[in-house]
């Protein structure tokens, strides 16, 4: 008989942007420290199927797992957290679990009855529930409800955890609930009440909470938490401070000390190791003690919603705490810079980044950005579109090809130095027009910058593109653009750097999405090293 997974559920009341994502990962963190294997998971209200095709102004960023699954950027959070791979499974909409719906009624799965919200759609949320705990092994699901309780587009998601307690039992269930505790700074008082109606709109639902988080800017007094507990029926220990932090990481440490993994651990009658956060107070003791900034332009698109490159920004300081940096990061929009302000733009700093994109708005901007850093031995690294368009800047000054393009830009161009190559796909299933999920890649030659920072022959890494480096031209650029790295199954190039450069490379995959806080992602980690060289030089 397979062992009975313990489900942790994670919602948010009064206003939106609590932090409950933070704090369900750092929940995990501390799990995963006691010794037990976590599972994360996000409940997303939208309609659409995924953030594929969402705004990156809206929505921000999409992470993307080993599987090629298009997620909410919390993944992001919690991968970094936990340090485990999550999947497809790890990020449901509404719109999947109405889409799935209404392809088992046109099927003819429910012999004719009447498909209703109650409880067809509640049974798809839960069988995700259910296949998370299977395909995943884990001990503990934890699950985080996107949106605040009271939302309309909540209410299905939040019946279908209601319900998960019936089916799976008390004692395999919790429910956590995040709240604001606001200030009011003229007054010089913490108000409760805000709290107090969130937990009474969840009641209504028929969810008792078990757990109370406060996020808060102040201390709390024992007399607040006395009063919440009263009014919402749960224990006082039981009630705990969420107070802003400067550095993301010591939620985690907070939590523990408030002795949240014992109360969660008591509530599912588990023994676990003691929780072992040496690792975890390593790594924010050394961001306590950084020692000097290094500062990197990132060259974008979408610079206007910082959170459309928060995996990139994350890795970028995980690079910086590997050194002891605090890595500076500035957000250039690549259209404000032209032939005349290159210079001025760029020379505040010690490195650039060109991440990943789509679409020909900026590109002509972004090659300047890359002509600059070649000439002037500026440490570069691009990422996604930034390494075609390495490629593109390469064969336009370099090799003379004056209309070298993308087809993605450019259907005529002459010199299509990255296009679509259908062909190209064989051996890969691309499961649709992107190339998704972690592919394998070999690094060519043990004399490169890429072998220096893996020290390995073979690597796997997620991919969120379309279009591909065009072989054609391969015999032509390979020259000085050296071609670093290739996927084996179908001959596409994976990565270039520039001979004679301090540090120039482009990367068709997305590394920043492997990084974590305590273990840089070795291209991060190096990118920012020469970029201190070249500040210090």
């Amino acid at each position: 008989m397979a062992k009975q997974a313990k489900y942790i559920f994670v919602t948010g009341g009064v206003v939106s942007s609590l932090g409950k994502g933070i704090a369900a990962s750092s929940i995990g963190r501390i799990l995963k420290n006691r010794g037990l294997k976590v599972f994360m998971q996000k409940f997303d209200p939208y309609i659409n199927m995924d953030p594929g095709t969402m705004s990156p102004y809206q929505h921000g960023e999409v992470f993307v797992t080993d599987d090629g699954a298009e997620t909410d950027l919390d993944l992001g959070h919690y991968e970094r957290f936990i340090d485990e791979s999550l999947s497809k499974n790890s990020n449901i909409t509404t719109g999947k679990i109405y889409s799935s719906v209404i392809q088992k009624e046109r099927r003819g799965e429910y012999l004719g009855g009447t498909v209703q919200v109650i409880p067809h759609i509640t049974n798809e949320i839960k069988d995700k529930l259910k296949k998370a705990a299977e395909e995943s092994g884990a001990d503990i699901i934890i699950t985080e409800i996107g949106g605040t309780v009271g939302d309309i587009e909540s209410l299905p998601f939040l019946e279908a955890i209601r319900q998960a307690r019936r089916d799976f039992g008390y004692e395999n269930t919790m429910y956590i609930h995040n709240t604001l505790v606001p200030y009011l700074r003229a007054a010089d008082e913490v108000k409760t009440k805000p709290t107090q109606h969130s937990v009474m709109e969840l009641r209504k639902i028929g969810i008792q909470p078990d757990i109370i988080i406060l996020r808060t800017e102040v201390p709390l007094k024992c007399s607040h938490k006395e009063k919440i507990a009263l009014f919402c029926d749960v224990n006082k220990e039981n009630v705990i401070e969420a107070r802003d932090q400067k550095i993301i990481y010591n939620v985690a440490t907070s939590l523990h000390e408030q002795k949240i993994d014992d109360i969660i651990l008591k509530h599912f009658h588990i023994e676990a190791l003691e929780a072992d956060m040496s690792e975890w107070n390593n790594l924010i003791e050394r961001i306590e003690n950084l020692n000097g900034e290094v500062h990197i332009g990132l060259i974008g698109k979408y610079c206007s919603l910082h959170d459309a490159y928060l995996s990139v920004n994350e890795a970028l300081k995980a690079g910086g705490y590997y050194f002891y940096k605090k890595v500076v990061v500035d957000y250039v929009d690549s259209t404000i810079i032209t032939k005349d302000n290159v210079g001025e733009v760029l020379s505040k700093y010690d490195g650039i980044i060109v991440p990943g994109g789509f679409g020909d708005r900026g590109i002509e901007e972004m090659l300047l950005a890359i002509k600059y850093a070649r000439e002037n031995n500026v440490p570069l690294f691009g990422i996604c579109l930034g390494m075609q368009l390495i490629c593109i800047e390469y064969a336009r000054n370099v090799i003379g090809y004056k209309d070298a393009n993308s087809k993605e830009f450019d259907k005529n161009t002459t010199h299509p130095i990255i296009a679509l190559l259908e062909n190209q796909y064989s051996g890969i299933d691309m499961g649709g027009t992107l190339r998704l999920g972690l592919y394998d890649c070999e690094i060519l030659s043990k004399d490169s910058k890429t072998f220096k920072a893996y020290q390995m022959d073979a690597i796997k890494e997620r991919h969120r593109h379309r279009y591909e480096f065009n072989n054609k031209f391969l015999e032509v650029l390979h020259k000085d653009l050296v071609i670093a790295g290739k996927n084996p199954q179908a001959d596409l190039v994976e990565i270039v750097e520039l001979k004679g450069h301090p540090w120039f490379i482009g990367c068709q995959f997305h590394p920043e999405f492997l990084s974590r806080p305590q273990r840089p992602h070795p291209l991060f980690r190096d990118f920012i090293e020469a970029s201190i060289k070249f500040k210090e030089r």
